[in-house]
């Protein structure tokens, strides 16, 4: 994809990106400073809602777990505050419910990490009427079902023996899977 010009953005090119990973938030960042965008920085759900309420963005990328809660609140609170707002969730946890979650309380579209500035400037910009393109690297199955095992440990509060019964998998098994880096 080509890279967008100041006149696909329109006039107001306000863009708040809401990750509590300060690397790629700053990454990010810059990135869609190239592309024309005028981005506020915000880590905490708390800081992404204030400045959805005080000063809404025309465009919003927001995580969808945060070290304080819950992405989607700051999309409630954007979309009350401003409801022609373009909103991207993203999330390294992805699943069918979560995303259609995110879309009904109104955000624009839904991503899984890993995505690059394109993937989002894409979903930032596009109105629906086309399907987006396939993705150029998709999660490898290891990766997926390390994906789902991580999602499930979280939900039961990062309990082994827990996530084992849900998983319906043998405890030791499971801790050896928690002990390893994810797959590519």
């Amino acid at each position: 994809m080509a890279e967008t010009t100041g006149e696909d953005l329109g006039a107001d090119r306000s863009l708040l990106l809401v990750d509590d990973d300060e690397p790629f938030l700053k990454r990010l960042a810059k990135a869609m400073e190239r592309r024309g965008f005028e981005p506020v920085l915000a880590e905490t759900v708390a800081a992404g809602k204030t400045i959805a309420a005080t000063r809404p963005p025309a465009y919003a990328v927001i995580d969808l777990r945060l070290g304080d809660g819950n992405g989607l609140d700051v999309v409630e609170t954007l979309r009350e505050s401003r409801p022609d707002a373009r909103i991207v969730v993203l999330t390294g946890y992805g699943a069918i419910a979560t995303a259609v979650a995110a879309v009904k309380i109104g955000a624009t579209d839904y991503l899984s990490k890993p995505a690059d500035a394109n993937d989002i400037t894409h979903a930032l910009l596009s109105r629906g009427d086309t399907l987006p393109p396939p993705p150029e690297n998709p999660m490898s199955a290891d990766r997926v079902r390390w994906e789902h095992i991580q999602r499930v440990y979280e939900l039961c509060d990062r309990n082994v023996s827990e996530t084992a019964r849900r998983l319906n998998m043998h405890r030791r098994t499971l801790q050896r899977i928690l002990a390893k880096r994810s797959p590519k």
